[in-house]
């Protein structure tokens, strides 16, 4: 029997990909933070590993804020593209 690989959808392209090739970024208390093991708590939306386009894309639909039900700054989408870069592929 086939083990079910879980997919997530990437807020910045909309595709639906194996939940290994996405990143998690979760809403804290400290913050927005990325979460790649996936599995902390908080609400969490999914972008694209090591994809600028996505990010970009997420920043200019404001999917990002949306999808966390916060609301955030240019600077703190500024800190969160400069985290995310270091979970480059």
């Amino acid at each position: 029997m086939n083990k079910k690989i879980p997919m997530r959808r990437c807020v910045g392209c909309g595709e639906s990909k194996p939940k290994q090739e996405l990143i998690r970024i979760t809403a804290r208390e400290e913050g927005t933070v990325p979460d790649p093991t996936g599995r902390a708590n908080g609400r969490g939306i999914y972008l694209c590993k090591g994809s600028a386009e996505c990010f970009a894309a997420a920043r200019k639909k404001r999917a990002i804020a949306r999808g966390l039900g916060i609301e955030l700054s240019d600077n703190d989408l500024d800190a969160l593209e400069k985290e995310l870069a270091k979970y480059e592929k």
